[in-house]
């Protein structure tokens, strides 16, 4: 702890004592406060001062240090590559796990880009031909194509997505209507999935039991009207720059588009299906419908009661009528009374 003293500095020679300013209060007394150094700018001077850095050095050491920590993460947490991935012909790229290759398998199209970068990195230096030769390896650098190829593709938004768009590792199937276990446990994760193809974001997720009724209502809305990014131009089988002939060209576009129409329309039929399946087996849609009927009844139980409530009403006051009426039958004056309340 230290303690700290602030003073008011002499005021300038040219300080015009009475026609500049206006006192309109005196200055309270001083007051003294416990000043603890503590906090991230507090580590940053300290550090700066014991090292003799500058600001722009330490900033340097910092982000050198954020970095080698990040590469470390990705080193602990790398794939060992199987002898099937190692003996894998470049030339069949289009065939081959991208993910898998860089080492990113278990994450797929949620690694981010600084993964793919440190993944590309740490595979080079793994697997270029100059350390291969350098150790004595004789191995070809076929796999090191694949690793190129992987970065390329990957490292690239619109080739990624191409890939992502058909990612095979993806277990896409609709689960079995009579499948048992936890609804949310076993549709949750799906939707997640499915979620990484709309245009459209936010993304409502399936949520739980406790799920209010709009909230429900609204998810299953927004994936009856699910806007899709999904395409299928990785699965072409012809590439239009294999000719240069013009007509060829078209021909081999237009049967590529038909192609990637009935996928789509494939995939949007499976993703429909899906969401039906979805919504007969939801309990929540059990439980709103329960509440529903409930509330009817109450309702229906609650006009009854009051129908009872006024015919009960009408009983004693035709009971009241009736007891006037006998009682004083007695005399005209009576009468007349008696005929008034009626």
């Amino acid at each position: 702890m230290s303690q700290t003293q602030f003073v008011l500095g002499v005021p300038p020679p040219t300080w015009n004592d009475g026609e500049e300013f206006r006192i309109h209060c005196g200055i309270s007394d001083g007051l003294t406060r416990n000043i603890e150094p503590i906090g991230n700018q507090f580590l940053a001077y300290v550090r700066r001062k014991l090292n003799n850095y500058s600001f722009s050095d330490d900033e340097r050491i910092q982000a050198e240090a954020a970095t080698e920590q990040a590469e470390e993460i990705i080193l602990e947490d790398s794939e060992e590559e199987t002898s099937e991935l190692l003996n894998r012909d470049p030339k069949d790229w289009k065939e081959q796990d991208h993910y898998a290759v860089l080492g990113l398998s278990k994450y797929r199209w949620k690694a981010t880009e600084e993964q793919i970068k440190h993944a590309h990195r740490r595979k080079v230096l793994k697997h270029h031909p100059d350390k291969k030769a350098s150790s004595g390896d004789t191995n070809d650098d076929a796999f090191f194509k694949c690793i190129q190829k992987a970065h390329e593709v990957l490292s690239d938004p619109v080739k990624r997505r191409q890939f992502d768009s058909v990612d095979d590792a993806i277990d896409d199937e609709v689960p079995s209507s009579k499948a048992k276990g936890d609804f949310f446990k076993t549709y949750g994760p799906i939707f997640e999935r499915e979620a990484r193809f709309s245009n459209k974001t936010p993304v409502p997720m399936l949520g739980d039991i406790n799920t209010s009724k709009p909230e429900v209502e609204a998810f299953y809305d927004f994936w009856y009207n699910f806007d899709s990014w999904r395409s299928f131009e990785y699965l072409d089988k012809e590439d239009t720059d294999s000719t240069d002939n013009r007509d060829d060209k078209r021909y081999i576009e237009k049967k590529n588009k038909a192609e990637r129409a009935k996928r789509k329309k494939e995939d949007n039929i499976r993703r429909g299906k899906l969401i039906d399946q979805a919504l007969s087996l939801d309990p929540r849609i059990l439980k709103f419908k329960q509440e529903e009927k409930a509330a009817k009844e109450a309702k229906k139980r609650e006009k009854e009661d009051a129908a009872k409530r006024a015919e009960e009403e009408m009983r004693k006051v035709l009971l009241i009528k009736h007891f006037l009426l006998h009682y004083f039958s007695s005399s005209f004056h009576s009468r007349l009374v008696a005929q008034m309340l009626l």
